[in-house]
Protein backbone atom coordinates (compact mmCIF):
# COMPACT_ATOMS: atom_id res chain seq x y z
CA UNK A 1 0.00 0.00 0.00
CA UNK A 2 1.18 3.52 -0.77
CA UNK A 3 0.39 4.74 2.73
CA UNK A 4 2.73 2.14 4.27
CA UNK A 5 5.58 3.58 2.23
CA UNK A 6 4.65 7.17 3.05
CA UNK A 7 4.31 6.56 6.79
CA UNK A 8 7.64 4.72 6.91
CA UNK A 9 9.40 7.58 5.14
CA UNK A 10 7.81 10.17 7.42
CA UNK A 11 9.01 8.31 10.50
CA UNK A 12 12.46 8.01 8.95
CA UNK A 13 12.60 11.77 8.36
CA UNK A 14 11.62 12.63 11.92
CA UNK A 15 14.12 10.16 13.36
CA UNK A 16 16.90 11.58 11.17
CA UNK A 17 16.04 15.18 12.03
CA UNK A 18 15.97 14.47 15.77
CA UNK A 19 19.60 13.24 15.77
CA UNK A 20 20.80 16.85 15.66
CA UNK A 21 17.39 18.35 16.45
CA UNK A 22 18.15 21.82 15.14
CA UNK A 23 16.60 23.91 12.38
CA UNK A 24 20.09 24.93 11.23
CA UNK A 25 21.17 21.45 10.15
CA UNK A 26 21.78 20.76 6.48
CA UNK A 27 19.27 18.78 4.47
CA UNK A 28 20.21 15.69 2.50
CA UNK A 29 17.53 13.74 0.71
CA UNK A 30 18.14 10.01 1.15
CA UNK A 31 16.18 9.18 -1.99
CA UNK A 32 17.42 9.85 -5.51
CA UNK A 33 14.62 11.41 -7.54
CA UNK A 34 15.79 9.60 -10.67
CA UNK A 35 15.40 6.25 -8.92
CA UNK A 36 12.34 6.83 -6.72
CA UNK A 37 10.74 10.19 -7.37
CA UNK A 38 7.79 9.80 -5.02
CA UNK A 39 10.03 8.72 -2.12
CA UNK A 40 12.24 11.74 -2.86
CA UNK A 41 9.22 14.06 -2.73
CA UNK A 42 7.76 12.47 0.41
CA UNK A 43 11.09 12.75 2.23
CA UNK A 44 11.41 16.41 1.24
CA UNK A 45 7.81 17.14 2.23
CA UNK A 46 8.14 15.72 5.73
CA UNK A 47 11.49 17.44 6.27
CA UNK A 48 9.86 20.79 5.52
CA UNK A 49 7.08 19.98 7.97
CA UNK A 50 9.51 18.87 10.67
CA UNK A 51 11.59 22.03 10.43
CA UNK A 52 8.48 24.18 10.39
CA UNK A 53 7.17 22.41 13.50
CA UNK A 54 10.34 23.56 15.24
CA UNK A 55 9.96 27.08 13.85
CA UNK A 56 6.45 27.27 15.26
CA UNK A 57 7.71 26.19 18.70
CA UNK A 58 10.51 28.76 18.68
CA UNK A 59 8.36 31.70 17.62
CA UNK A 60 5.99 31.07 20.54
CA UNK A 61 8.73 31.80 23.06
CA UNK A 62 7.27 34.75 25.04
CA UNK A 63 10.80 36.13 25.49
CA UNK A 64 11.80 36.09 21.83
CA UNK A 65 13.27 39.36 20.61
CA UNK A 66 11.04 41.22 18.11
CA UNK A 67 13.76 41.32 15.43
CA UNK A 68 14.36 37.58 15.80
CA UNK A 69 10.62 36.93 15.68
CA UNK A 70 10.26 38.93 12.46
CA UNK A 71 13.15 37.04 10.89
CA UNK A 72 11.59 33.76 11.93
CA UNK A 73 8.20 34.82 10.56
CA UNK A 74 9.86 35.37 7.19
CA UNK A 75 11.39 31.90 7.43
CA UNK A 76 7.97 30.40 8.23
CA UNK A 77 6.47 32.18 5.22
CA UNK A 78 9.20 30.77 2.97
CA UNK A 79 8.69 27.32 4.46
CA UNK A 80 4.96 27.50 3.80
CA UNK A 81 5.62 28.35 0.18
CA UNK A 82 8.11 25.49 -0.08
CA UNK A 83 5.53 23.16 1.48
CA UNK A 84 2.85 24.22 -1.00
CA UNK A 85 5.20 23.83 -3.95
CA UNK A 86 6.18 20.33 -2.80
CA UNK A 87 2.55 19.30 -2.41
CA UNK A 88 1.94 20.41 -5.98
CA UNK A 89 4.98 18.42 -7.17
CA UNK A 90 3.50 15.34 -5.50
CA UNK A 91 0.18 15.90 -7.27
CA UNK A 92 2.06 16.33 -10.55
CA UNK A 93 3.64 12.94 -9.93
CA UNK A 94 0.22 11.32 -9.57
CA UNK A 95 -1.21 13.19 -12.56
CA UNK A 96 1.59 11.75 -14.67
CA UNK A 97 1.29 8.29 -13.13
CA UNK A 98 -2.41 8.02 -13.94
CA UNK A 99 -2.48 10.04 -17.15
CA UNK A 100 -3.34 7.02 -19.30
CA UNK A 101 -6.16 5.72 -17.10
CA UNK A 102 -9.49 5.58 -18.90
CA UNK A 103 -11.85 7.52 -16.67
CA UNK A 104 -15.28 5.94 -16.36
CA UNK A 105 -18.32 8.00 -17.46
CA UNK A 106 -19.69 8.05 -13.91
CA UNK A 107 -16.33 8.83 -12.27
CA UNK A 108 -16.38 11.37 -9.46
CA UNK A 109 -13.92 13.94 -8.23
CA UNK A 110 -12.58 13.81 -4.68
CA UNK A 111 -12.88 16.75 -2.30
CA UNK A 112 -9.08 17.00 -2.08
CA UNK A 113 -6.22 15.82 -4.23
CA UNK A 114 -4.00 12.91 -3.15
CA UNK A 115 -1.12 15.23 -2.27
CA UNK A 116 -3.14 17.39 0.10
CA UNK A 117 -4.30 14.27 1.93
CA UNK A 118 -0.65 13.18 2.07
CA UNK A 119 0.19 16.62 3.47
CA UNK A 120 -2.13 15.90 6.39
CA UNK A 121 -0.57 12.46 6.84
CA UNK A 122 2.91 13.99 7.11
CA UNK A 123 1.81 16.49 9.75
CA UNK A 124 -0.02 13.71 11.58
CA UNK A 125 3.27 11.80 11.83
CA UNK A 126 4.73 14.77 13.70
CA UNK A 127 1.72 15.03 16.01
CA UNK A 128 2.06 11.33 16.86
CA UNK A 129 5.79 11.62 17.49
CA UNK A 130 5.48 14.58 19.83
CA UNK A 131 2.38 13.31 21.61
CA UNK A 132 4.19 10.04 22.30
CA UNK A 133 7.01 12.02 23.92
CA UNK A 134 4.45 13.59 26.25
CA UNK A 135 3.36 10.14 27.43
CA UNK A 136 6.87 9.24 28.59
CA UNK A 137 8.11 12.57 29.98
CA UNK A 138 9.99 12.04 33.25
CA UNK A 139 8.89 15.41 34.63
CA UNK A 140 5.20 15.03 33.72
CA UNK A 141 2.47 13.97 36.11
CA UNK A 142 0.66 10.68 35.73
CA UNK A 143 -2.51 12.61 34.92
CA UNK A 144 -0.72 14.46 32.11
CA UNK A 145 0.70 11.23 30.70
CA UNK A 146 -2.69 9.53 30.83
CA UNK A 147 -4.40 12.44 29.08
CA UNK A 148 -1.76 12.49 26.38
CA UNK A 149 -2.04 8.72 25.92
CA UNK A 150 -5.74 9.14 25.17
CA UNK A 151 -4.90 11.82 22.60
CA UNK A 152 -2.19 9.60 21.14
CA UNK A 153 -4.64 6.75 20.72
CA UNK A 154 -6.96 9.03 18.76
CA UNK A 155 -4.08 10.25 16.59
CA UNK A 156 -3.06 6.68 15.82
CA UNK A 157 -6.64 5.85 14.86
CA UNK A 158 -6.74 8.97 12.72
CA UNK A 159 -3.54 7.90 10.94
CA UNK A 160 -5.04 4.50 10.21
CA UNK A 161 -8.24 6.05 8.84
CA UNK A 162 -6.41 8.64 6.76
CA UNK A 163 -3.98 6.05 5.41
CA UNK A 164 -6.91 3.86 4.35
CA UNK A 165 -8.65 6.81 2.71
CA UNK A 166 -5.51 7.73 0.73
CA UNK A 167 -4.99 4.16 -0.45
CA UNK A 168 -8.67 3.93 -1.45
CA UNK A 169 -8.46 7.22 -3.34
CA UNK A 170 -5.38 6.18 -5.28
CA UNK A 171 -6.99 2.83 -6.07
CA UNK A 172 -10.15 4.57 -7.30
CA UNK A 173 -8.08 6.87 -9.52
CA UNK A 174 -6.10 3.92 -10.89
CA UNK A 175 -9.39 2.14 -11.71
CA UNK A 176 -10.99 5.21 -13.30
CA UNK A 177 -13.68 5.44 -10.61
CA UNK A 178 -12.39 8.87 -9.58
CA UNK A 179 -10.38 11.46 -11.43
CA UNK A 180 -7.87 14.08 -10.39
CA UNK A 181 -8.45 17.77 -10.86
CA UNK A 182 -5.72 19.88 -9.32
CA UNK A 183 -6.08 23.55 -8.45
CA UNK A 184 -2.92 25.54 -7.96
CA UNK A 185 -2.98 27.35 -4.64
CA UNK A 186 -2.71 30.83 -6.16
CA UNK A 187 -1.45 32.31 -2.92
CA UNK A 188 -1.71 36.08 -3.02
CA UNK A 189 0.32 37.33 -0.08
CA UNK A 190 3.73 36.54 -1.62
CA UNK A 191 2.92 38.08 -5.00
CA UNK A 192 4.02 41.69 -5.43
CA UNK A 193 1.22 42.23 -7.97
CA UNK A 194 -1.56 40.77 -5.79
CA UNK A 195 -0.52 41.86 -2.29
CA UNK A 196 -1.37 45.58 -2.01
CA UNK A 197 1.39 46.20 0.54
CA UNK A 198 4.08 44.71 -1.69
CA UNK A 199 2.59 46.33 -4.79
CA UNK A 200 2.72 49.73 -3.12
CA UNK A 201 6.47 49.40 -2.56
CA UNK A 202 7.31 48.80 -6.22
Amino acid sequence: MFSDKANAIFQEVIKTYKVLNTVDQSFTNKYDKSEDLIAHLLYRKCWIDTVQWAYEDIIRDPNIEPIAALKLKRMIDASNQDRTDTVEYIDSYFLDKYKDVEVKPNAKINSESPAWAIDRLSILALKIYHMHLETIRDDASDAHKAACQKKLNILLEQRNDLSTAIDDLLNDIANGDKYMKVYKQMKMYNDDELNPVLRGQK
